[in-house]
């Protein structure tokens, strides 16, 4: 048996103006309806949060797929450079520009005087190796096209005679004259 201690002063007033049988149910209202809207908002919160994740997730993959692309057009350049770059991509363009390997090198002192033995660049016919691009190109049944000695360098209408600065003479050009070979080259 539990007995209520009883009130007195003050406190005593004050349960007067609460109905006693209410007291309790009213007190668990306000207690209830805040654990249900902290539940809903947690659920609320919970959804934002998912959808925001899924959302970065979309972006995360897009941008993945994204980079794998850069990356292969990246190293498709740089096989696209390397072919440009090759000495025998190199020697090719420069037959189609019309240049040809040079002579002999002579260096000029700085009082003007001519060290070496100058000679003027050799005409001479060579293979060029066909373009990475034309064999890239060629469909299965297609012949390759062989590279022929057909390309004809001209040499100048009139052969002028090569001055230099300097004391030391300098031969004269002429079309019949074979190269001269260095080593290294």
């Amino acid at each position: 048996m539990s007995r209520k201690p009883e009130l007195r002063g003050r406190a005593a007033r004050l349960a007067r103006l609460f109905p006693a049988g209410r007291a309790r149910q009213a007190a668990r209202t306000p207690f209830v309806l805040l654990v249900v809207l902290l539940l809903g908002g947690g659920l609320i919160g919970l959804l934002v949060l998912n959808s925001a994740l899924s959302e970065g997730s979309f972006k995360l993959d897009d941008l993945q797929k994204q980079t794998k692309n850069l990356t292969d057009e990246e190293q498709a350049l740089q096989r696209d450079i390397d072919a440009y770059s090759a000495p025998d991509a190199l020697q090719r363009r420069a037959h189609e520009l019309g240049m040809v390997p040079g002579g002999d090198p002579v260096f000029l002192g700085p009082d003007g005087t001519v060290k070496g033995v100058p000679s003027p660049a050799a005409l001479r016919q060579t293979t060029v190796p066909p373009a990475p691009e034309a064999l890239g190109t060629q469909s299965a049944g297609a012949p390759a096209p062989t590279p022929t000695g057909s390309a004809t360098a001209t040499a100048p209408a009139a052969s002028a005679p090569v001055t230099a600065a300097g004391p030391t003479p300098t031969p004269s050009f002429t079309p019949g004259t074979a190269p001269t070979t260095t080593p290294g080259r």
